[in-house]
């Protein structure tokens, strides 16, 4: 079980990406990256909650326009927000369970082959679940056999 104090850092305290970079192999998912990766899918987190709540408002402030060009231009408007939030959604879910997975000792860790996931990766895709070959593997996988 992953030590909780070490994972409630100010945002201050929490090292740069380049630090984290820096850190040695041996230092792989150390209480302080855990802390950093935690505090960056908690923003992410609140990020896709306040774009939720922004299109909830935007598709509540029905118009009335009488341009039958002028209402099409509304509803692909709101169709596309729409399409997006749903990504979103998804994306939440992900996040969600990315940060569970710290709670429970799992984050950063290839659940294919158990192998380091790698910060670099991590920095770039905080929800990724594979190591970037186990992905690669997956794809190829996916595109001779189909999904």
């Amino acid at each position: 079980m992953v030590s909780k104090t070490a994972n409630v850092m100010t945002p201050a305290q929490l090292p740069t990406e380049e630090e984290l970079l820096a850190m040695p192999e041996s230092d792989y998912m150390n209480d302080v990256q855990l802390a950093f990766f935690r505090n960056r899918l908690k923003e992410l987190e609140q990020e896709i909650l306040n774009n939720a709540g922004a299109t909830t408002e935007n598709l509540r402030e029905t118009q009335f326009v009488p341009d039958p060009a002028d209402r099409a231009t509304i509803e692909e408007e709101h169709a596309l927000e729409l399409r997006t939030r749903d990504r979103e959604r998804k994306l939440l879910k992900k996040v969600q369970q990315a940060i569970n997975s710290i709670d429970t000792g799992e984050y950063g860790w290839c659940e294919e082959t158990g192998e380091p996931i790698g910060i670099a990766r991590l920095l770039a895709r905080p929800t990724a679940t594979l190591s970037l070959e186990a992905q690669e593997r997956r794809e190829m996988r996916q595109k001779l056999y189909g999904d």
